[in-house]
C-alpha cells in the first residue's frame, strides 16, 4: 500500500495549449493534440490508483481525453487551482516565459528555464562532453549560402576537420522527437537535407518564420544498437513494497530501440513503442558498457539537476562505444489503461518494470517527488 498523499493532493494534469514562443528565432513545433491522450492517461491512471485528481468535468469520461486536463494557459492553470488542485503535473513543453514560472504550488514538472536552455540541443551537447559523457561528434551547419558554389567545399573541410565520414545524420537544433531528422550519404545529400529543414515554415502568431532556425546540427551516424534510459530525479520510492530512498539521480533499465526506418527510430505517433522497443535481458543489463551508459545517463541528470524524469537516447558508434545523442527533458508519458490503449506504454512506462512498476506505480511515484516551485532569476528574466 502507498502512503498517504494528503500533502500534494489534490492533483491536476496540464496539457499543451500555448505554443512555444520564439527562441533564437526558432518556435519549437508545437504536438498536434497538445499531449492531451498522454493527459488523460496520467490524470485516469492516479485517479485508479485512488489519487484525486481535479477534472475540468464533475464525471469525466475514460475515452474523451479533453475531460481530464487543463490547457497550460494562465486561465487553465487558474481554474485548475479554483477546482481545488494542490500539485500541477505539467505535461506539457515549458519555457521560462511560461505561465508556470509564476505558479507557487507544488510540481510534477521540470524548471521551465531550464527546459528552454537544455532543449537547445548544441548547448546541451556540448555540458554534457564538458561533464564526462561520450557525446556523438557534431557540427553546426549555417543554412547561408547553400546555394553559392563554395558551400559544399567549406562543408567539406568544415567535416574533415572533425573527422566526421558519412553516413551522417541531420536533424533541428530545437526540435520533438525524430521530427526533422533524417540520415544522409553523401554531401550532396547533406546540402540538401539543411536546405529542406531552412527552407521549412510554419505561422507564428500571424507571421510566417523558419519552422526549424536557420542552422542545422549535423552528427556522426551511430550504426549501432539503440537504447533509451530514464532518469528518475532523487527522493523517497515505493519500490518493491519497500520505502527506498535514492540520495542522486539514478537510472530505470535501459529499453532497446529496433525496427528503425532509414537508421532513424519512427516516431511513437505512427509506430507505438511497444511494437518496436523491449526491456534488456539480465544478461544484457550486467555488461559493463552498459552499465557504464547507465552510469553516464545519470551524470548527465545531475549536470542539469533534473526535477523530474527525463529520457536520453543512446546508440553504439562503430567501434561499440554507447554515446547519448538526444536528451529529452519531457518524455512521453502515455501509458495504458483507458480503453483501447492497452499497446500505449511509453518508453519510461516499459523501463519501469525493471523495478516492478507498472504504469501506474511510475504515475505514483513521480507524483511523489513533486518539488515546490520558488522565484529564480533564470524563471524571472
Amino acid at each position: 500500500m502507498e502512503p498517504p498523499l494528503l500533502p500534494i493532493e489534490p492533483v491536476a494534469v496540464l496539457h499543451q495549449a500555448l505554443r512555444p514562443p520564439l527562441i533564437g528565432g526558432v518556435a519549437k513545433p508545437k504536438k498536434p493534440g497538445g499531449y492531451r491522450d498522454s493527459s488523460a492517461d496520467i490524470a485516469f491512471g492516479l485517479a485508479e490508483r485512488g489519487i484525486r485528481v481535479v477534472t475540468p468535468v464533475e464525471r469525466p469520461n475514460p475515452d474523451h481525453d479533453d475531460d481530464w486536463s487543463f490547457p497550460d494557459t494562465a486561465a487553465g492553470i487558474d481554474q485548475a487551482v479554483t477546482l481545488g488542485a494542490r500539485t500541477l503535473w505539467a505535461n506539457t513543453v515549458l519555457y521560462s516565459t511560461h505561465p508556470l514560472a509564476e505558479v507557487r504550488l507544488r510540481l510534477v514538472a521540470q524548471r521551465p528555464a531550464d527546459v528552454e536552455r537544455y532543449d537547445d540541443k548544441v548547448t546541451t551537447n556540448g555540458l554534457l562532453e564538458r561533464r564526462g559523457c561520450p557525446v556523438p561528434k557534431s557540427l553546426v551547419v549555417e543554412g547561408a549560402g547553400v546555394s553559392d558554389g563554395d558551400w559544399v567545399e567549406r562543408l567539406r573541410r568544415a567535416l574533415h576537420a572533425r573527422e566526421m565520414e558519412f553516413p551522417l545524420v541531420a536533424k533541428p537544433i530545437r526540435g520533438r522527437g525524430s521530427e526533422g531528422v533524417s540520415k544522409v550519404e553523401s554531401l550532396a545529400e547533406l546540402r540538401s537535407a539543411v536546405e529542406t529543414l531552412c527552407a521549412a515554415r510554419s505561422r507564428h502568431d500571424g507571421v510566417e518564420i523558419p519552422r526549424y532556425g536557420d542552422a542545422v546540427l549535423v552528427e556522426e551516424f551511430l550504426p549501432g544498437r539503440e537504447l533509451t534510459v530514464t532518469v528518475m530525479p532523487p527522493g523517497s520510492y515505493s519500490i518493491a513494497g519497500s520505502e527506498v530512498v535514492r540520495d542522486s539521480h539514478w537510472a530505470l533499465g535501459p529499453v532497446e530501440r529496433f525496427s528503425h526506418r532509414d537508421g532513424i527510430a519512427p516516431y511513437s505517433g505512427v509506430v507505438a513503442v511497444a511494437a518496436n522497443s523491449r526491456l534488456l535481458d539480465a544478461e544484457e543489463l550486467a555488461d559493463e558498457s552498459v552499465r557504464r551508459n547507465q552510469r553516464h545517463c545519470e551524470s548527465a541528470a545531475r549536470a542539469i539537476d533534473a526535477r523530474a524524469p527525463i529520457r536520453i537516447d543512446c546508440r553504439e558508434d562503430r567501434d561499440g562505444a554507447i554515446k547519448l545523442f538526444d536528451l529529452n527533458m519531457k518524455p512521453n508519458m502515455t501509458g495504458a489503461g483507458r480503453p483501447g490503449r492497452d499497446d500505449q506504454n511509453g518508453l519510461s512506462s516499459i523501463a519501469a518494470h525493471t523495478v516492478g512498476w507498472n504504469y501506474r506505480d511510475l504515475l505514483v511515484n513521480m507524483l511523489r517527488q513533486a518539488w515546490t516551485a520558488e522565484p529564480t532569476p533564470q524563471d524571472r528574466r
